[in-house]
Parts: C-alpha cells; sequence; structure tokens
C-alpha cells in the first residue's frame, strides 16, 4: 500500500499537518491500514526531500502545515493513471502457510484449512454488516459522505476479497481429498501387481513350473 500517494492524495485539498493527515487517512480507509503519527512525519520528511511537498507556516495552534507541489501533483496524477502491478504479487501469508503445510510433520493440513474458513467467513460476515452501516450512513445524506463512499468501496473489495479467499478454501481441501484418493489408488495397484509378480510367490512356482506350451502360464498376470 503506498502512504505516499494516499498523503499527496489528501494533501491536493489544501494544507495539512501531520495528524491531520493520518486522521483523515482512517477515515477515509475505515482505519483498515491504521498508521501512527511518526510513520506519517517520515513520508512527509522524505517526500519534501524529493520535492513532492514543502512545508507552508504553521496554523494557528503551531502545528507546522505541508503543501503539496507541482512535482507532488505529476506524482499523484501518474499514480491514478497507472494499474496497480499485478506482476510481482505481495506476499500472501495463507498461501505461505498451506504451501508449508504440505507434507508438514505431524500438521493436519485440512484442519488448518477448516480453521481458516471459519475465521474467513466470520470476517466476511463482519465486513457486511459494516457495509449496510455505510450504506446507511450515505443514504442519510451526513456530512462525512465522501469518506462513507470511500469506506464502502474500501468494505465491498475486502468482502470480495474474502469470498475469493473462502472459495480458494474449498478449492484447496477439494484438491488434496482427490490426491490422497488417487495416490491410495496407485499403491493399491503397486501391491496387487506385486502380490500377483512371480518372485512374489516362489513356493508355487517352484512347486508347479509351467508348462512352455500353455499359453496361460506364457507371462505374469497383469492387475486390471
Amino acid at each position: 500500500m503506498s502512504i505516499r500517494h494516499g498523503l499527496l492524495a489528501l494533501l491536493e485539498h489544501g494544507p495539512r499537518y501531520g495528524s491531520q493527515l493520518r486522521t483523515e487517512f482512517e477515515s477515509r480507509t475505515g482505519a483498515t491500514w491504521p498508521l501512527n503519527v511518526g510513520q506519517v512525519y517520515t513520508t512527509l520528511n522524505r517526500m519534501e526531500r524529493d520535492g513532492m511537498v514543502a512545508q507552508s507556516g504553521e496554523d494557528d495552534a503551531g502545528h507546522a502545515l505541508y503543501v503539496i507541489t507541482e512535482l507532488g501533483r505529476t506524482e499523484l496524477r501518474s499514480w491514478f493513471e497507472t494499474p496497480v502491478d499485478r506482476s510481482s504479487p505481495p506476499r500472501d501469508e495463507l498461501a505461505i502457510k498451506l504451501a508449508m503445510a504440505v507434507g508438514a510433520p505431524g500438521v493436519d493440513i485440512r484442519s488448518v484449512i477448516q480453521s481458516q474458513r471459519h475465521h474467513t467467513v466470520k470476517a466476511m460476515q463482519d465486513y457486511t454488516r459494516l457495509k449496510a452501516q455505510a450504506l446507511a450512513a450515505i443514504e442519510s445524506g451526513g456530512s462525512q459522505e465522501r469518506d462513507d463512499v470511500a469506506w464502502l468501496l474500501v468494505l465491498e473489495q475486502l468482502i470480495f476479497q474474502t469470498e475469493a479467499e473462502a472459495r480458494w478454501l474449498d478449492h484447496c481441501e477439494v484438491r488434496l481429498i482427490r490426491l490422497s484418493a488417487a495416490a491410495e489408488r496407485g499403491a493399491g495397484h503397486t501391491t496387487a501387481a506385486s502380490s500377483t509378480s512371480p518372485s512374489a510367490q516362489p513356493a508355487a512356482t517352484s512347486a508347479q513350473p509351467a508348462s512352455p506350451a500353455s499359453p496361460a502360464h506364457a507371462r505374469p498376470a497383469q492387475p486390471t
């Protein structure tokens, strides 16, 4: 997530100080990705160094105000116009966990999946409840309607994300069941082939040697 670009977008509405930017950022995103003041000021200092923002005096309470520069506006426009890169996806802890759980000693991967599914479904229900609240706030025409619309978009993204995660978990469980069944069938075929091979029955072979003229004993029986 780009904190820098989020702060630039807020500064385009006018001068802001650090804690004000933090409050507005969290209000716009529903505190889904909370910030601390130190993080905000560190980002502002870097952007000031890079010429994207500049200090512009203080407010009546003595807070240092920041404004966006033309270079900052250019950077912000480029961010809005450029698609988010999906060629290098961020690390996903759940995907890594399941990948590592495959074959891990003492780990029941299906139990891991079921536990995660329970948590994911609960999160989806919570997001859906918050969505209903955001819609109600928008329909009431409150003064924070813009922030409510922004929060609604974030919530709907989270709902779609958890829905997709739940479907993926279902897929993982089905995939593991099928692979396990295939492995058991393969093991069963191997056992059947071993039990019908000549080397597996030395006593019978030595006691009743096969007649060369008998087609029934021309080759070992094959498993069906």
